[in-house]
Order: structure tokens, then C-alpha cells, then sequence
């Protein structure tokens, strides 16, 4: 291990001397060297923290041991030794999170779908308070949220919602989101109060250049088709709303949301090469987790991963057993990062008992 280390804060070195003291000439060059200069950075700062602490606690040990030494001086070595052991032990976790392998999709951008699933009218209304609270967390991230396609009912509610989501670390953040959502609430159309349990499926899908997919034109199957609003009501008067089909896979995107038949094809190819780099990810996940099964992260939208209970004003999230009593604020975005940041946490302690 103190070899690898070294050899991290090594190559660090190498880097900041490659970018202060030469001309690249080749952007591209320094913008990965650059990257990779900043991912460093906070593994090199814990090596320096951890050898820090190592050191004062093995001083520590030493006067200790130094049966001739100062009584007051042993005595104090003694009282700060605890201490000092604990701060060793930070680094050294702190470390190990930071050198687990990173997922390749952690900094993407992301497609978001969102669709009702069981309770007809409520079902489609709890989508669309689902939409909004990602919209809401996407502003407080200072992301952006740009709205693809959507099948509205007409009174609130979204049968279905895709948005692509761009910004800082975005999968990273949302990966763990993907699943069935499910809402226990009165609706406001029942009048004996009678709490309805309804559904949503939210999946997300990291966003995938040409370079992470190869698609063959081939493959492609593309219709076109007039595009009509809530109702069968015509909202164009042109061919423009394109239908993509993926035959190999039988994936089918459609997208009408442009009067451009171009730029509705473009959307469509964007939301396909997603789903097909998420069906790759997710064959190698299996392949890789083929005998256990992770409760974090497994992308399986049949899973029921998350209840909102509005009676109680509660949120529980199944796969950590995590419970809070925030829902109007979890829903407004404010504190969805909680619910994350435990999710993020649970996985990183099974990826590292795995390695231990």
C-alpha cells in the first residue's frame, strides 16, 4: 500500500510541474491532465493527512514507551493519544473511500424519465410531484433541467415526464434514484377520506456520447408521424414527431415536443444512446454481481425503493430502512440530499467490505 501511495502523490507531482512548466499544444491534452491533477488532489491531501497523524501518534507512542522519560510529559502523551489514534483511523476510511474504483458514469449528465405506474389519475399526479422535486434539486445545484418530452392527463398529472439534467456530478447524484416510487395519500376526488397507495417509476439513465455508443444506422427503424396533443387534439400541422426503434434491442423512443423533425430525431437518438449505455452498464453489474445482490444501486425498476406517506408527513426509503419525517421539505428538494447522501454512504460501506 505505501508503495501505491507513493506512487499517487508522484504522479501528482508530475502533473503540476507537466502544467506549470510546459506548453501542451494540445488543449485536449491539458484538459485531461488538468482533470486528472483535480481527481488527485483530495487523495494526495489525505496521504499527506493520514502520514501527519501517523507521525504524531507513533511521537506519542514513543514518549510512552520512554519509561525514563518526564512523568507529565507520559501523562499528557497519554491523555492525547486516543485522540490521535482516532484521527489516524479518519484518514485511513476517508482514503479508502477515495481510492474505491469510481464509477466511469459518476460525472455525466442525466436523462430522467418519470412514469405513472399503478393508481390511474393520482398515480400520474404523484409523477408530476415527482418532476418537480428533481426540478426543484436540480435548481438548488445550480444544474440544468431541460424538459424532452412529456404525456400530460390534463389535470396535473404527468403519464410520463423525460428531462435531460446537465451539471456538476449529476449521476452521481440522482444514480441511486431509479426505481418505484410509491405515494399512500387521500386524493382530493375521494370524499371519504381513504388513504390511496399510487406509483411512479423514476429511472435515470446517465447520458451517453457517440463515443460511449456505437450505433449502426442500420439498426435504426425511423417513422415519422404528425404529432397530437392531450386528446388526439392536432398540435401540428406536419409530419414532425419521429419514432426510433432500436431492432436489435426493440428499444422505441418517440419524440414530438419540436416542430422540427430534425431536432425531434436528435432527442430521440439522445434518450436511445442512453438507454442502450444503461442496458450495457447494467449487464456488466450483473455479470460482476453474480452472486449477491446489491441493495444500492441496482437500477431494478421493479423494486418498490421509496414511500411517501403524506398522513404521517414521512419519507422511507426501503433499502436503507431510512426514515424521515420531512416529506414537504424532501419534496420541495430542500432535503433530498439527506436521503442521498445516506444512500451514497450505505453503498460506499458495501463496496468496502467487499474489498476488505
Amino acid at each position: 500500500m505505501k508503495d501505491k501511495l507513493d506512487k499517487l502523490l508522484q504522479r501528482h507531482d508530475e502533473l503540476a510541474a507537466r502544467m506549470s512548466g510546459q506548453d501542451f499544444g494540445n488543449t485536449q491534452a491539458f484538459v485531461r491532465a488538468s482533470k486528472e491533477y483535480s481527481d488527485l488532489t483530495p487523495v494526495v491531501e489525505t496521504i499527506q493527512a493520514l502520514r501527519a497523524a501517523e507521525r504524531e501518534a507513533a511521537g506519542l507512542r514513543e514518549l510512552l514507551d520512554d519509561e525514563d522519560g518526564d512523568a507529565e510529559m507520559r501523562a499528557l502523551a497519554l491523555e492525547e493519544l486516543p485522540a490521535a489514534a482516532e484521527a489516524v483511523a479518519e484518514h485511513e476510511h476517508r482514503l479508502k473511500v477515495l481510492l474505491l474504483p469510481r464509477d466511469a458514469a459518476d460525472e455525466k449528465n442525466a436523462i430522467l424519465e418519470i412514469r405513472a405506474g399503478t393508481g390511474g389519475d393520482e398515480a400520474a399526479l404523484f409523477a408530476a410531484d415527482l418532476f418537480r422535486m428533481y426540478q426543484r434539486y436540480s435548481e438548488l445545484h445550480g444544474w440544468r433541467l431541460a424538459l424532452m418530452q412529456t404525456t400530460e392527463t390534463g389535470i396535473g398529472g404527468f403519464k410520463e415526464a423525460i428531462a435531460e439534467i446537465s451539471g456538476t456530478g449529476v449521476f452521481a447524484r440522482l444514480k441511486f434514484e431509479s426505481g418505484v416510487h410509491r405515494v399512500q395519500r387521500v386524493p382530493e376526488t375521494e370524499s371519504s377520506g381513504r388513504i390511496h397507495t399510487s406509483a411512479a417509476t423514476v429511472a435515470v439513465l446517465p447520458e451517453a456520447e457517440e463515443v460511449d455508443v456505437t450505433i449502426d444506422e442500420r439498426d435504426l427503424r425511423i417513422d415519422v408521424f404528425r404529432a397530437s396533443g392531450p386528446g388526439g387534439q392536432s398540435v401540428n400541422t406536419t409530419d414532425s414527431a419521429v419514432r426510433v426503434t432500436h431492432l436489435p434491442t426493440g428499444i422505441v423512443v418517440s419524440q414530438q415536443d419540436e416542430k422540427s423533425q430534425h431536432k425531434n430525431r436528435a432527442k430521440a437518438m439522445k434518450v436511445l444512446r442512453a438507454r442502450l449505455y444503461q442496458a450495457e452498464r447494467a449487464a456488466r453489474d450483473a455479470e460482476r454481481a453474480a452472486d449477491r445482490r446489491s441493495q444500492v444501486g441496482s437500477g431494478d425498476r421493479s423494486e418498490r425503493i421509496r414511500t411517501y406517506n403524506f398522513p404521517q408527513g414521512r419519507v422511507t426509503d426501503h433499502r436503507i430502512n431510512l426514515t424521515l419525517h420531512k416529506l414537504d421539505r424532501i419534496l420541495a428538494g430542500e432535503a433530498l440530499d439527506e436521503v442521498i447522501d445516506a444512500l451514497t454512504t450505505h453503498d460506499q460501506a458495501e463496496r468496502l467490505a467487499e474489498i476488505s
